[in-house]
């Protein structure tokens, strides 16, 4: 607890007065716990990073502790605060440590290739990691892994030839797709193996548990010509015929943009 007199004599101590924590990757005050010299061995924070990265993927964000943790790493709970004050320190070095998996485009690629590029590997992360959807709003993203995966999407978005104003606009309207498109895909992935079904098993006794209802039966029966022609003989090529789609929808939009600026999109680079 604090105490009055550490109020006044240390007004760091005072939570009500203390500035308020950001970002594990901006945070330069002085550890809240003194660290020892003599770690647990093999201890670091880069494996504590990569134990939480795997606890995360087979347990979920609910389930995550320090003490869980501490307990896959065979130490106690507070040896781990040697190395983090908090457990939100941990959630935001995981989340920047899978950003890493995202690969850089290719540097000879046409504008369109290296944000397709980027949009399938955004996309694949977040269903490789359905924890990560949750976090990417809740802190800010600025780890160095982060960083250079917004540096590549901006290097990219700049060389469209829209104009400077209109960038953002561009980069949002792509990157929130693609966030809500694997958020989803990433859920219904983990729904489907939590009930021991595959993503076409579950997906026809859904339908079929739909149809049995005489008041939502009419409402799946109007779009049976939609889902004919949408085609696809499984769901996984059924949703990666929507995102291909949907992807095209937006470059040709940003080309579209790009025309009506009167700064025609950059063309693509001959022989491709």
């Amino acid at each position: 607890m604090v105490s009055a007199s550490d109020r006044v004599t240390n007004p760091a101590k005072d939570p009500a007065t203390a500035p308020a924590r950001t970002s594990v990757w901006l945070d330069r005050r002085t550890p809240s716990r003194t660290r020892r010299t003599e770690s647990p061995a093999g201890l670091d924070r880069n494996r504590i990073t990569e134990a939480s990265v795997r606890l995360l993927d087979a347990e979920g964000l609910a389930k995550f502790s320090m003490r869980r943790l501490a307990a896959e790493l065979d130490v106690t709970a507070m040896s781990l605060y040697w190395y983090v004050d908090t457990k939100d320190d941990l959630l935001e070095l995981a989340l920047d440590a899978v950003y890493a998996e995202i690969a850089p485009p290719r540097e000879d690629a046409d504008w369109r290739e290296r944000l397709r590029d980027l949009a399938r590997s955004y996309r694949e992360l977040l269903v490789r990691h359905i924890w990560i959807s949750p976090l990417a709003g809740t802190f800010l993203n600025i780890g160095p892994n982060s960083v250079l995966f917004s540096y590549a999407v901006q290097d990219v978005i700049r060389a469209t030839g829209l104009p400077l104003e209109r960038q953002t606009g561009a980069l949002s309207a792509v990157f929130q797709f693609v966030y809500g498109f694997g958020t989803v895909e990433g859920h219904f992935k983990a729904r489907c193996d939590a009930t021991g079904l595959t993503q076409d098993e579950y997906h026809r006794h859904a339908m079929g548990t739909i149809r049995a209802q005489p008041h939502l039966r009419k409402i799946v029966e109007s779009s049976d010509d939609l889902m004919a022609a949408r085609g696809g003989d499984t769901v996984e090529e059924m949703r990666e015929r929507d995102f291909v789609f949907a992807l095209d929808l937006l470059i040709a939009g940003i080309e579209a943009m790009c025309e009506r600026a009167g700064a025609p999109a950059k063309q693509q680079r001959p022989g491709r």
